[in-house]
């Protein structure tokens, strides 16, 4: 959501460049410090965006209200992601910093605006393997785990969907059998957007297939508005529409709907002192 769409967003078109392939001593050292440039970006300001998540399987789909919000701190930021609906609400936390693993907070309450359990802290592995209400993102894929990992390798240059990307292989450190060994990434060569990415298994097999939809110029910025997520393995599809800025109608219900109350009396912004939720 938002801390993923800061990276999905793209801007003009950049020149187009040939597929050019590097030696294996130079994809690892440059793919390295790809990594590390994009995870040393820090969000400009914070920020609220409220929508839809919906969940396509077969015949049936299910539709989540959610919200979402990137929040500065010192040293870091924080990426909150709520959604709710008839059946529970559910809140993850993610702090990031820029020389440090991600933290991962989260919570499930069986219906919207009840008393819920405590949240908890869980770790990378435990992020990978919990779905985000349910849908086909995992709440590492809403982390940008797969960046934190240590082999990282930049394999070529290429065009995709009409830009000029660099692809990125991030080898995932603790494979679980059948779930993803890497992730391949194309990352945009002026923005350092994130144009496709597919996650793979260890015979390189794409399991899940990740795209930005909809981009919007707001106030001389690019907004993503949509963004979806294929399964592969089980057929399913995950969409998120967000609104081009904060919906104050939508702020409200979210504000009502969730039961962790992590917004201020005046319910204007969440609580910087989260971080104390990990120590």
């Amino acid at each position: 959501l938002l801390s993923a769409a800061a990276l999905l967003l793209t801007a003009a078109a950049a020149p187009e460049s040939q597929p050019k392939t590097l030696s294996p001593a130079e994809a690892s050292t440059r793919g390295r410090a790809l990594a590390v440039e994009i995870l040393s970006q820090r969000p400009a300001e914070n920020s609220r965006f409220t929508g839809t998540l919906e969940i396509r399987s077969g015949k049936r789909t299910e539709k989540f209200f959610v919200q979402a919000e990137v929040i500065l701190l010192d040293g870091a930021w924080q990426s909150l992601y709520f959604a709710s609906n008839s059946t529970g609400a559910e809140k993850l936390i993610v702090t990031h910093s820029t020389n440090g693993p991600n933290r991962y907070l989260y919570g499930r309450s069986p219906a919207p605006g009840t008393a819920a359990p405590a949240m908890k802290t869980l770790s990378s592995a435990e992020a990978a393997t919990n779905a985000f209400a349910g849908s086909d993102f995992s709440l590492a894929d809403l982390g940008l785990e797969f960046f934190h990992w240590p082999e990282q390798r930049l394999l070529k240059t290429e065009m995709r969907r009409g830009r000029s990307c660099r692809v990125l292989e991030s080898v995932n450190p603790r494979p679980v059998p059948g779930g993803c060994s890497k992730v391949l990434a194309w990352i945009d060569l002026e923005t350092d957007g994130i144009v496709h990415a597919e996650a793979c298994d260890g015979a390189g097999g794409v399991l899940k297939e990740f795209d930005p939809k909809e981009l919007k110029k707001v106030r001389g910025q690019w907004q993503l508005e949509e963004m979806e997520i294929n399964n592969r393995r089980t057929g399913s599809r995950t969409r998120i529409e967000f609104t081009s800025g904060p919906a104050e109608r939508g702020v409200a219900r979210a504000r009502r709907q969730d039961p962790w109350n992590l917004s201020n009396a005046n319910g204007d912004e969440p609580s910087p002192p989260l971080l104390r939720d990990f120590v």
